[in-house]
């Protein structure tokens, strides 16, 4: 009594369909149907496009049908050899040329700011120019000074004035310089960041392009 009650478990058992929960996509390449039971015999419960989303239930002892429910909340069953485990290239597309299109947006916004600052650079560089100018104008004003005034005291004064003016000019000069090294390393920076935008957006398209040229597939037959 014992021993058949065990081989009728067995029975059952090796008959029953094998649970696989997990998450699977239709493969791009083709259009299949979802039956209402394992099996191409079976009434037709609905018909799947390539890249779409299915959770599988179980799956059954040959491994050739699984139990899928979509989205929208149809069960049913479907060939396991057109299902794949990664999203399929036709999903991934769009997101990929989203973030590409984004990417380009950026790096134009990037290029605008990194002209602007160029020409910030360019003034700054001229106002340092004309500082130099002007500290050698006085430099030369002093020696001038001394040369043509007899009065020690008047040469003082100016001396003294003049000293003043340079010291305030080379105050403005090494702020005027400051400020370039400043514009410098921001400008580094954002070369730096449209290198690195570049490189991303090359690295999408080699990663995303093989995957979506299309491939002939092996013709099956529908039973």
């Amino acid at each position: 009594m014992l021993r058949s009650f065990s081989v009728l478990l067995l029975a059952l058992l090796a008959t029953a369909p094998l649970q696989a929960q997990s998450v699977r996509y239709v493969s791009d390449k083709v259009f299949i149907v979802l039956h209402k039971g394992p099996g191409a015999d079976y009434r037709w419960a609905a018909k799947l496009t390539p890249g779409t989303r299915l959770e599988v239930s179980q799956t059954a002892k040959d491994g050739k049908w699984s139990e899928v429910t979509t989205q929208r909340g149809t069960t049913g069953w479907v060939q396991s050899e057109f299902l794949t485990a990664e999203s399929p290239a036709q999903v991934k597309l769009p997101a990929a040329l989203a973030r590409a299109d984004q990417l380009t947006a950026k790096n134009a916004k990037l290029n605008t700011e990194l002209k602007a600052l160029q020409q910030e650079k360019t003034e700054l560089l001229n106002r340092i120019n004309s500082s130099d100018s002007e500290l050698g104008d006085v430099s030369q004003e002093l020696a001038n000074l001394k040369q043509v005034s007899g009065k020690a005291v008047q040469l003082d004064a100016d001396n003294r004035r003049l000293v003043e003016d340079t010291e305030n000019l080379r105050s403005e000069v090494e702020m005027l310089e400051a400020e370039n090294q400043r514009l410098n390393d921001k400008l580094s920076s954002e070369d730096f960041i449209n290198g690195a935008l570049a490189v991303l957006l090359g690295v999408i398209i080699t990663l995303v392009v093989p995957r979506v040229w299309p491939k002939r597939s092996k013709s099956s037959s529908w039973a």
